[in-house]
């Protein structure tokens, strides 16, 4: 296959059959490698034309910290009609694009009760290792999750599961809820009862009772919250997968929808695009702090901003975290961006909104999720199985891939088309399984920063 220019400006070309880059004309010692019209890191010795442009020959020029300034610049969104899909109408004014029975446990410890009642109810289940033995902020980011999941208005009702003794027991969980729909939640501590198999038994069966009342309706796509992801990301990712998603994002957008974008390690080396295209200086500064968070994070630790991509990444053709991130963002289209949002925060404006959180694939389905995501397009170039407890469309960057892996890939972003890939987001959210629901994966993952008692 041919050799593909992405930008006029640019000094590499990428190899459409593996996503690597080779040099379009003589780049020496010290000068910046150019792809997607920007840097992408700095050639180590002289790159003759032609050459294979990689680890051996690249290295990043990220920093610790950088002025940052605000030249804003937004591009006009497409024209699009409006669209309906069907989905259920919730009594907060919400709507759900599924009407699932959830189990949320409060601690790891009753993670196999809920495993029982998931299998013996169908209920879905999303354990996970804490709700104890936490402190300050890591017990605060588990309750909020957990709240986020609690509220989301995908499922019809919710079971939320505790042991009686953790940190985060129901009734200090409940605080940080605050006021629900108590018809379609109900709340079982297992130490309280003698038999908690069948006290959990009764109460996921009324709320599958409740819940098979509900019916879908047709409403406007303007209600849709949809979170944007890419995971095992390759070379060609950056030129198929994530331009059409994109397409889609900005279309979204256009209609008057939310989308989400995360990652926030992977927006390093691209975050003055972002910055400019924020809708006003409250929300560029609210972007400023949000990398010089993530940033401080890193360096706190002793480790280097620029420690990515993943070995994957690299042997898909991916070279520097610059790369890595012009490439990530271009899911983000070129919307403005509305709004940014913390842990725990939830969406509750349109636009283009940026989410706190690092680029690890189940921490960030998580989080996308909690913030109230009725589904997530993830676009992959080396392919994973992973679902978020949302419906997760998988959309892979190469045709190899959708070949190789057709029970993960929900779509080729190498054959198919932005029209295509918004028709099947319609028609997920109408109801359409994805492959994740159809081979029950889903699962979540909370973030952890602090000590374990």
């Amino acid at each position: 296959m041919g050799r593909f220019v992405i930008h006029p400006k640019d000094n590499v070309a990428v190899a459409l059959d593996n996503g690597h880059k080779y040099a379009r004309q003589l780049i020496r010692d010290g000068e910046a490698v150019i792809k997607y019209g920007f840097p992408i890191g700095k050639a180590v010795g002289n790159i003759r034309p032609g050459e294979h442009v990689h680890v051996h020959n690249l290295t990043t020029c990220l920093t610790e910290r950088q002025e940052y300034t605000y030249q804003p610049s937004r591009p006009a969104l497409p024209e699009t009609a409006p669209i309906m899909i069907d989905a259920y109408s919730r009594d907060n004014g919400q709507i759900g694009i599924r009407n699932d029975i959830w189990i949320v446990p409060t601690v790891g410890c009753v993670n196999s009760l809920a495993e029982r009642l998931s299998r013996a109810t169908g209920a879905l289940c999303f354990t996970h290792p804490y709700g104890c033995s936490q402190l300050g902020e890591d017990l605060a980011a588990t309750q909020k999750t957990l709240c986020g999941l609690i509220r989301h208005p995908n499922a019809g009702g919710v079971l939320v599961l505790g042991l009686g003794c953790e940190n985060n027991h129901i009734a200090a969980l409940q605080r940080v809820l605050g006021k629900v729909n108590s018809a379609r939640i109900r709340f079982l501590n297992a130490q309280d009862c003698e038999d908690e198999m069948a006290e959990g038994l009764r109460l996921l069966r009324e709320l599958q009772e409740i819940a098979a009342e509900d019916r879908r309706t047709p409403v406007p796509i303007s209600r849709l919250v949809v979170g944007l992801k890419c995971g095992g990301s390759d070379g060609l990712s950056g030129i198929t997968a994530n331009p059409l998603v994109g397409q889609v994002t900005d279309q979204l957008v256009a209609m008057g929808a939310a989308c989400v974008l995360t990652e926030v390690p992977e927006m390093f080396g691209a975050e003055q695009l972002l910055m400019n295209r924020c809708e006003n200086e409250a929300v560029f500064h609210q972007t400023v702090q949000l990398i010089n968070d993530w940033k401080t994070y890193f360096t706190a630790a002793g480790q280097p901003v620029s420690e990515n991509p993943s070995p994957g990444n690299r042997e898909g053709g991916i070279t520097t975290l610059e790369e890595k991130s012009l490439g990530c963002v271009q899911k983000g289209g070129t919307a403005p961006i509305t709004a940014v949002l913390r842990g725990g925060e939830a969406v509750s404006k349109s636009g283009l909104q940026l989410l706190d959180g690092p680029g690890n694939d189940m921490v960030a389905v998580t989080n996308l999720t909690a913030a109230g995501c009725h589904l997530i397009l993830f676009t992959t170039g080396r392919g994973t199985p992973l679902g978020a407890p949302v419906p997760t469309l998988k959309i892979a960057s190469n045709s190899a891939l959708a070949d190789k892996k057709p029970a993960w890939i929900d779509f080729d972003a190498q054959r198919e088309t932005a029209p295509s890939l918004l028709r099947l987001l319609t028609e997920t959210a109408g109801g359409k399984p994805t492959k994740n629901e159809q081979n029950g994966y889903r699962a979540i993952a909370i973030f952890k920063n602090g000590v374990t008692l």
